[in-house]
C-alpha cells in the first residue's frame, strides 16, 4: 500500500456536497430542520420514531423483550422515519432528537411527555422505568452499564467507519478499510473472550447490554451486514456466533427486529407496528397479498 496521496487538506474545510456517497443526499454539517412536519402520534403511551437499522432495533427488540415479559405499559406505536428521504429533518422529528438521529421515543404515560433519544438512553430508561434487564446489584449494574457503553462507543467504528468505507463509500481506500477492519475484528476479539466466561455479556441474565450489541455485532456475525462475514473471518469468533444464535433464538427479539424493516424478505417487514396483531396481519407479504 503507498504511502502518499495527492490530497492536501485545505487551510478551511468546505462542504463538497458530490463527494458523499450513498448518503450525500442526507448529509450535511449543520444540524436543525430542513422543513416543517410534524410527528404522528398513536394511541399508546409509548411513540417511537425509528427505522429498522441495528440501533433502531435495539429499542423495538427491548419493547417486545419487555411486552413478553408482561408489562402492559410497554404498549408501543413504531413509526416509520425513512431516513434516506431526510425524515429526520423534519421540525417535529427534531424536537424530538436535536441530533436528527433515529431512534427517538415520546412516553406520553404521564401528566408531561417526556422525550429520549439516543439508542442507549432510551434502553437505560425503559429498563428502569419498568425494572428490567437491567441489574439492581451495583456491580451487576456496572457490568451491565459498561458493556452498554462500550457498544455505544464501538460500534460507530463499526458502522460509520468499516461498513462505511467497505460497503457505501464512492471509492475504495484501502488505508480506511484496514484501519477499520483491524479495529472491528479487536472489537470481535474482545466480545468473543468475554463471551468465552460469560454466558450472556454482562454476566449470567440478558440485559440491556446484549439488547444494544446483538443488532451490530449479531448481525454481523450472522452475515446480515455490509456483505462483510468472508472478509472478516466471521467463524473465527465462536463464543461470539454461540451468542448470537441464543439472542435470535428469543421471540420478541425476532418480532423487534422486523419493525420498521424496509429490507429482507416481505414476511419480515412490518413497516409500522401499531398493535401487537400487527405481526400477523399488516407485514409486508400480507399487504401485498391483500392488494
Amino acid at each position: 500500500m503507498s504511502g502518499t496521496s495527492d490530497y492536501i487538506p485545505p487551510k478551511v474545510w468546505t462542504w463538497n456536497k458530490a463527494n458523499g456517497g450513498q448518503f450525500a443526499n442526507i448529509n450535511r454539517p449543520i444540524a436543525g430542520p430542513t422543513h416543517e412536519k410534524e410527528l404522528p402520534i398513536g394511541r399508546h403511551p409509548l411513540q417511537l420514531y425509528s427505522l429498522g437499522t441495528p440501533n433502531g432495533q435495539k429499542v423495538t427488540i427491548m419493547l417486545e423483550e419487555l411486552l413478553a415479559l408482561g408489562h402492559s405499559g410497554a404498549e408501543y406505536d413504531a413509526w416509520l422515519i425513512r431516513i434516506g428521504e431526510g425524515d429526520q429533518f423534519g421540525s417535529g422529528f427534531v424536537a424530538v432528537n436535536p441530533n436528527s438521529k433515529i431512534p427517538a421515543l415520546m412516553d406520553r404515560s404521564g401528566p408531561k411527555p417526556i422525550r429520549v433519544f439516543e439508542s442507549g438512553a432510551i434502553l437505560t430508561y425503559l429498563a428502569e422505568k419498568f425494572g428490567a434487564f437491567l441489574p439492581t446489584e451495583p456491580s451487576e449494574r456496572a457490568e451491565c452499564l459498561s458493556w452498554l457503553f462500550w457498544q455505544m462507543g464501538s460500534a460507530p467504528y463499526l458502522g460509520g467507519g468499516f461498513g462505511h468505507f467497505y460497503a457505501y463509500a464512492p471509492t475504495k481506500i484501502e488505508y480506511a478499510i484496514d484501519r477499520f477492519a483491524m479495529e472491528v475484528k479487536r472489537q470481535l476479539d474482545v466480545l468473543d473472550r468475554r463471551l468465552a466466561e460469560s454466558e450472556y455479556v454482562a454476566g449470567n441474565q440478558y440485559t440491556i447490554a446484549d439488547i444494544a450489541i446483538w443488532p451490530w455485532y449479531g448481525g454481523l456475525v450472522k452475515g446480515w451486514s455490509y456483505g462483510a462475514a468472508e472478509f472478516l473471518q466471521v467463524e473465527n469468533y465462536k463464543n461470539v456466533l454461540r451468542w448470537a444464535d441464543t439472542i435470535y433464538s428469543r421471540p420478541a427479539v425476532q418480532r423487534g427486529r422486523m419493525v420498521n424493516r424496509l429490507s429482507g424478505d416481505p414476511s419480515t417487514q412490518l413497516h409500522e407496528r401499531h398493535d401487537a396483531s400487527d405481526f400477523e396481519t399488516r407485514t409486508q407479504d400480507k399487504l401485498a397479498a391483500a392488494e
